[in-house]
């Protein structure tokens, strides 16, 4: 478990005064007789300025301030509010969302006088309520001692990987067939790995004082540098009041283009989540576009998630004023873009750089969302950025949706990194995300995380078949990797998860969903590398001269507004009538790993996907994914094209190497070259090598390289006395096995392997399920169902439904 925050001091409810006696209740209400659209956050402004009012506060603990807006009175409207130090007028904590509840979280010193400011954004309401807490933190009760290290556990096994998820450990999505890594936040976890007798080596050490050797190399590149190469040039990590000023700003500087949203759900602590919408006459919202939706920080920590998904709003607007591809694609589209997912746990991390000692107060690392309930309840107490459970308090949101949600990849226990939830779409962070997906016809979805440079595909589980999809969404996947230099592959190929974003929404709705993983090595690594180089494609990042995630959005974009990657409605109906497509069905997840380690049976998660299209007189063409959701569809394969190889032995070269715990890097092993043939000759689906040995007490590792040195599977277990490794579909070639000698508990009884053989078995054909309709409805214009029809389609075709509104209306006349 990581560590602990304590609470300590007095908990001061209410609005304070600077003499820090609780203040009237009437004091709570601010008012303001007009609107100004300004920052909030921007300056410290004057009493009596027009459009803000304030109260001046002292701290009365060393710790945690919070100060909350709720609405007053009659009348709506947008209010924000701000936190100043007295002294140097530099802004402490705010928060700027599209209404008037607001929570502005930050860190104070006992004796420190602030100004809260709140500001008339926008709308009727001249009154808002405020309330000013202040909690006291304890940064040193219940934490790790030791330092906090980045470690590569190696897990050349499935095995290997479930083993090392079951330790609870923060497990980080850098991760390749042999090795994961891993964060380890102290002693605590460093005595954990060790004891499960796992190998592992630091590849990142004392990430705390990296952490603080960033803050500083961000800084001294902002006082430098007027504007970088992003669409907006900033030139720092935002805060979260930046995104959402930044939001409704783009909405107000560019109506009829771009329109903020409030998604329906409130997080744990009360904040509101915010996206932005942004196509041509953006407010008819059911004009029938394929729907392109973009997602930053569901895990606290991955601030360059947020960045990149804030610049590509930001794109979209400069693009489509400026003409030209972004234009013309935008015309075509509808792009939905929630920069922050999880602002709760984001707010807490980024407030919380840089502390400099994670033994003292690691919430800079939080991955988590603020979820309370499912840890003890003694540990319920206290805000999030101040309670005794620490950081580790929450649910992961990217282990929660539906998608095979409860088996092998995430964890049943509440304190681990990984925590699924108590069940399916548990977290509002998550069903806010359900909302778009389940709403709208979202052709393609991109979920924005850190780091491996990767792009990531379904499905999330190896037992788990490709697609139908797969030859196509593999070369979307390829095509985007291919600007920014990620690799593409199927997540499953990192280890199995479960509960992803993608796993649900393409499984469920048919639309393409995709991770990326942005950056090498680093949670949130600096601002000019982490953000700048990998959005524009700049060196030192892996897409320099490629055209970096930029590029990859386009395609993106691109293939969203590609009919030939979903399907299309066609028809035509009268003037002001609704069309509504509607889907309901039932998901298991997989069979449920309870905290025992014990597996009871899946839950099944019921789903309604609806969308609408408001028809303009005439005919219409409406974008939509597949009638039938690849759930059920069935799973790609080939038909063999020719008999498997036939199996064959490989000889043992004469001698024992030495014993090998440091394999690459010690190149004390045995080669056995041998060859996999191919067409026409043959037609290979899968590869198995395997090899035993006398003793269970001797352990030999397995490793297979194709011709060009690339490792491409490996079998390295421990406890037995044999190996086996397999590969799907393997290119005819030159491969080469190597066996590691990695122990011998008597290396006088010369205990050598024997038995290896590579075998072969034809390729899978492909399977298909049933198909599944739509009910598609038409409505007039008050609201009179007139139509009622079943509709199939596949992905890449276009149906006509006719005039179906008024044949509907007719069918029934005659029936009747």
């Amino acid at each position: 478990m990581a560590a602990a925050i304590g609470l300590s001091g007095a908990v001061v409810l209410g609005l304070t005064t600077a003499t820090g006696n609780t203040a009237a209740a009437a004091d709570n209400i601010l008012s303001a007789d007009r609107d100004v659209a300004r920052p909030c956050f921007g300056a410290l402004l004057p009493p009596g300025g027009k459009g803000v009012d304030r109260r001046e506060v002292t701290a009365s603990v060393d710790g945690i301030v919070q100060a909350r807006l709720t609405p007053h009175g009659a009348g709506s409207g947008d209010w924000d509010v701000a936190v100043f130090d007295q002294d140097s007028g530099a802004v402490v904590a705010a928060s700027a969302a599209l209404r008037s509840v607001e929570l502005a979280e930050s860190f104070v010193a006992k004796g420190q006088r602030l100004v809260v400011q709140a500001c008339r954004y926008s709308g009727s309401s001249r009154t808002v309520k405020l309330g000013v807490d202040f909690l006291a933190v304890d940064t040193v009760a219940g934490q790790q001692s030791g330092q906090a290290d980045i470690v590569r556990v190696e897990t050349p096994t499935k095995q290997h990987k479930d083993r090392l998820f079951a330790l609870g450990l923060d497990v980080t999505e850098k991760a390749d067939a042999t090795g994961v890594e891993v964060v380890i936040s102290g002693d605590a976890d460093r005595e954990v790995l060790a004891d499960s007798g796992m190998r592992s080596t630091v590849v990142q050490a004392d990430i705390s004082a990296k952490s603080v050797a960033n803050a500083k190399r961000d800084r001294e590149y902002a006082a430098a540098v007027t504007a970088s190469a992003l669409p907006s040039g900033r030139t720092s990590y935002r805060h979260l009041y930046d995104y959402d000023y930044e939001m409704k700003q783009l909405a107000r500087a560019n109506p009829g283009l771009v329109k903020a949203f409030t998604l329906p759900n409130l997080t744990w602590e009360g904040r509101d989540v915010v996206g932005v919408e942004i196509a041509a006459n953006v407010d008819n919202t059911a004009d029938g576009k394929a729907v392109n939706f973009t997602m930053g920080v569901h895990h606290a920590r991955e601030w360059p998630a947020g960045e990149h998904a804030m610049e590509w709003a930001h794109e979209l607007v400069k693009g489509y004023q400026a003409g030209g591809e972004i234009r013309s694609l935008v015309g075509k589209t509808r792009n939905i873009v929630v920069p922050i997912v999880n602002p709760d746990g984001f707010s807490i991390s980024r407030e919380a750089e840089p502390k400099g000692d994670f033994t003292r107060f690691d919430y800079e690392m939080k991955r988590k969302n603020c979820n309370p309930t499912d840890s003890p309840e003694e540990l319920r107490t206290g805000v999030c950025a101040a309670n005794p459970g620490g950081r580790v308090r929450g649910t992961d949101p990217n282990r929660n949706y539906a998608g095979f949600w409860g088996g092998a990849g995430a964890s049943a226990t509440w304190s681990s990194d990984t925590f699924r939830g108590s069940g399916p779409f548990s977290e509002p962070e998550t069903r806010n995300v359900r909302s778009v997906v389940s709403t709208r016809q979202v052709t393609n979805l991109i979920t924005l995380h850190t780091y491996s440079n990767l792009v990531l595909r379904v499905p999330g589980v190896a037992d788990v078949r490709p697609p139908l999809d797969e030859p196509a969404y593999k070369a979307l996947g390829d095509k985007m990797a291919s600007r920014n230099g990620y690799a593409s592959k199927p997540s499953w190929q990192l280890y199995d998860t479960t509960g992803g974003t993608e796993d649900w929404s393409y499984f469920a709705t048919g639309g393409y969903g995709f991770t990326f993983e942005v950056g090498p090595d680093e949670f949130h690594p600096p601002f000019e590398t982490g953000v700048v180089a990998e959005y524009a494609g700049l060196a030192p990042a892996a897409g320099a001269g490629k055209g970096g995630n930029r590029q990859a959005f386009i395609d993106m974009l691109a293939n969203a507004a590609d009919p030939a990657a979903h399907s299309t409605l066609i028809g035509s109906a009268p003037k002001g009538y609704k069309l509504r497509l509607r889907k309901s069905f039932q998901t298991p997840t997989s069979p449920v790993i309870a905290p025992d380690g014990s597996t009871g049976e899946p839950i099944y998660v019921a789903d309604t996907l609806t969308s609408e299209l408001a028809t303009t007189g005439g005919r219409f063409a409406w974008a939509v994914n597949p009638s039938t959701r690849p759930y059920v569809a069935g799973r790609y394969g080939r038909n063999p094209q020719g008999p498997p190889q036939e199996a064959f032995a490989l000889a043992n070269p004469a001698g024992i190497p030495a014993v090998n715990t440091d394999f690459p890097n010690d190149p004390t092993a045995e080669s056995i070259p041998f060859h996999v043939d191919g067409l026409p000759a043959v037609d290979n689906g899968k590869l198995t090598v395997s090899v035993g040995w006398g003793s269970a007490e001797t352990d030999w590792d397995l490793y297979v390289f194709d011709a060009a040195g690339n490792l491409v599977t490996s079998s390295a277990g421990s406890g037995a006395n044999s190996e086996r490794a397999v590969l799907l579909d393997p290119p005819a070639g030159d491969y080469t096995a190597v066996m590691v000698n990695y122990s011998q508990a008597d290396p006088a009884a010369a205990d050598d392997w024997s038995n290896m053989r590579v075998e072969f078995a034809s390729p899978l054909p492909a399977t298909y399920g049933p198909k599944e309709p739509y009910t598609l409805t038409c409505s007039d214009k008050r609201g009179k169902l007139v139509g009622l029809a079943e509709v199939y389609v596949d992905r890449g075709q276009t149906t006509d439904v006719g005039d179906v509104c008024l044949r509907s209306a007719r069918t029934a006349k005659e029936r009747r």
